[in-house]
């Protein structure tokens, strides 16, 4: 599985919450396994949206929806708890 380039906003999102390292690592891990148990990958609700989450660290989740099997795209990497 592989993540399409972030848009500018999200990249700097990354930069000014300092987040930038715990993506690369965390995306490193969903290219390897989109399912790994350390993303808590979800489908998020309402389901027929086709929006999934997979966890940045514990306050912190990237929202994506799959563009086809082989790739994902990165809708917003956002405050889990806001």
């Amino acid at each position: 599985m592989k993540i399409s380039p972030l848009d500018p906003e999200i990249e700097d999102y990354l930069e000014k919450r300092r987040l930038r390292g715990k993506f690369d690592k965390q995306k490193k891990i969903f290219e390897e396994n989109p399912f790994h148990p350390s993303l808590n990958t979800e489908l998020m609700e309402p389901k027929m949206m086709k929006i999934w989450s997979f966890r940045v660290d514990k306050k912190y989740r990237a929202l994506f929806i799959f563009r086809n099997r082989e790739t994902v795209e990165v809708l917003e990497v956002n405050n889990h708890y806001k």
